[in-house]
């Protein structure tokens, strides 16, 4: 009879100690679980998933001076696209002027009144010209602020009979204002000069 005690209470000391032990594994295995779901998250949130057609593309949030450089040339690229892509339609000018003029200060304006009251415009609506510009490069100098930049750039003045090739340099600087949907890079455009505008050549359209 004491044999079977014996062998019980040594049953019940396996059993005890490898319930222990599991319980112990379960909470080993838990706190792992959590830690690594703790540290999923922060990394996740660290991420956004922008979808472009039909595919999830990753984007990782990042420090405004990280992106300056970027931002800063889409910036300078979309103001010039906007100013110089004209056609002969008198809503089109006012439109795409008018969004170019929220991401510039009254240097550009200046420019704009300058043009309009030369008869610039109308002579486009009037002679059925189309402006187009490709932007070949454009430089910041973020090490000093406000960022100083130039445009280098090439317009295209399609007429009825020829096209019209230009050089455009352009330079300014860029000062930090506050984003919206008007300006959603956060920069001003000051001090906006042309330093060249020359023809390059004529080209006869078929």
């Amino acid at each position: 009879m004491f044999t079977k005690m014996k062998n019980i209470d040594t049953a019940f000391r396996y059993i005890r100690g490898f319930t222990m032990l599991v319980i112990v594994s379960c909470i080993i295995i838990c706190c792992y679980t959590l830690y690594k779901s703790f540290t999923t998250v922060t990394l996740m949130q660290d991420r956004v998933y922008i979808l472009v057609n039909g595919k999830a593309l990753e984007a990782y949030s990042s420090e405004r001076k990280d992106n300056v450089p970027v931002e800063a040339r889409d910036h300078v690229k979309t103001f010039h696209l906007f100013f110089f892509t004209l056609d002969p339609d008198d809503k089109v000018i006012k439109t795409n002027v008018t969004k170019a003029l929220y991401l510039a200060d009254d240097s550009a304006k200046r420019v704009y009144d300058d043009l309009k009251e030369n008869g610039y415009y109308s002579g486009i609506i009037s002679g059925n010209i189309s402006q187009t510009i490709s932007i070949d490069s454009i430089n910041i100098d973020t090490n000093e602020y406000p960022y100083h930049f130039k445009c280098y750039a090439k317009q295209n003045i399609i007429r009825t009979t020829s096209i019209l090739n230009r050089n455009l340099v352009t330079e300014g600087t860029l000062r930090n204002v506050s984003r919206s949907d008007n300006n959603p890079h956060g920069f001003l455009i000051e001090r906006w000069n042309t330093i060249e505008n020359k023809d390059l050549g004529v080209e006869n359209r078929k």
